[in-house]
């Protein structure tokens, strides 16, 4: 199963969980019913799990080809020796398909029963989750389809909590996870994969501008990011006030602000990507965790 996981990066998918959890919680300003929370939680595992797949399936050749050379150390939430099973020759690509269709079929059914809107935002996040890996050789502005992607993710999660949500709000909600997944996850990313990228004649961000530019855009995507999420609590009908604010701020700060500083004063190390990448992760388990206390003490 190790390889299936690996294929899945499912120590990164868990993680991811937290966004949609986080913005559920802000949205409703409690907690859900038990029954809701469990369905949710698998859902969501389920649709992470068959997209994360799916990456590696559409990519299998460029992924190939990248990596002729080794693979490179990756990331503390993505360190797995077995990372690219596909590209390694570690599992077949039939058995991936098999795994992405059942998890995919599993995850439409959580949708269904959730809200059938939902199955609609699965099935264009997975058409736009294989245009993104289509995109590699083509353009940088691939990143906003990456930001599409992931925003896919607490959107859905609004729509489990509110039949009939505002738009402006959603629209609140997709531009404070496109500026994460751009200076926080993708940006890292591709900068961490520069030597494997330049090798497929990739268009990324970081081969297409260089380090001083992507550092910069890495600084303001996330400096965005904190700041698009001090306006998060008007979406909630709890009374967060200033506490909240300042421990929501912090977590930012921490977590996202200081290591793009120091990417950007050390970019010439390509671990300090790697490094911004793994503190990002687990910015939205912060905050998923921060609403929660607020939540509980409400």
């Amino acid at each position: 199963m190790k390889r299936f996981f690996a294929l899945s990066r499912t120590t990164h998918g868990v993680l991811d969980i937290a966004a949609p959890a986080f913005i559920a919680l802000l949205w409703l300003g409690d907690f859900p019913h038990w029954g809701i929370i469990l369905l949710s939680l698998f859902t969501a595992f389920a649709a992470y799990t068959a997209i994360y797949a799916l990456n590696d399936l559409v990519g299998i050749a460029v992924d190939r080809e990248k990596f002729s050379g080794g693979i490179n150390a990756g990331y503390s939430v993505e360190a797995s020796d077995l990372r690219y099973p596909l590209a390694q020759d570690a599992l077949d690509y039939r058995s991936g398909i098999a795994w992405f269709a059942v998890w995919f079929i599993l995850s439409a059914i959580g949708c269904y029963l959730l809200n059938p809107v939902i199955v609609i935002i699965l099935v264009l996040a997975t058409v736009l989750e294989a245009i993104y890996c289509l995109l590699l050789k083509v353009t940088y502005w691939r990143t906003l389809v990456s930001g599409l992607v992931k925003a896919s993710g607490p959107i859905s999660a609004i729509f489990v909590v509110d039949k009939n949500p505002e738009p402006l709000f959603i629209l609140l909600v997709l531009a404070w996870v496109m500026f994460w997944e751009i200076g926080g996850q993708n940006v890292p990313a591709d900068w961490n994969d520069v030597a494997e990228d330049r090798r497929v004649h990739a268009r990324t961000i970081p081969l297409q501008f260089g380090s001083q530019k992507a550092g910069l855009i890495v600084i303001i995507t996330l400096s965005l990011t904190v700041v698009t999420s001090l306006f998060l609590p008007i979406i909630s009908p709890a009374a967060l006030g200033w506490p909240y604010l300042l421990a929501s701020g912090l977590a930012g700060v921490l977590l996202l602000i200081v290591p793009a500083i120091e990417l950007y004063r050390n970019r010439e190390d390509g671990r300090q990507a790697a490094k911004l990448f793994d503190r990002a992760s687990y910015y939205p388990l912060a905050q998923a965790l921060i609403i929660a206390v607020f939540v509980l003490i409400r």
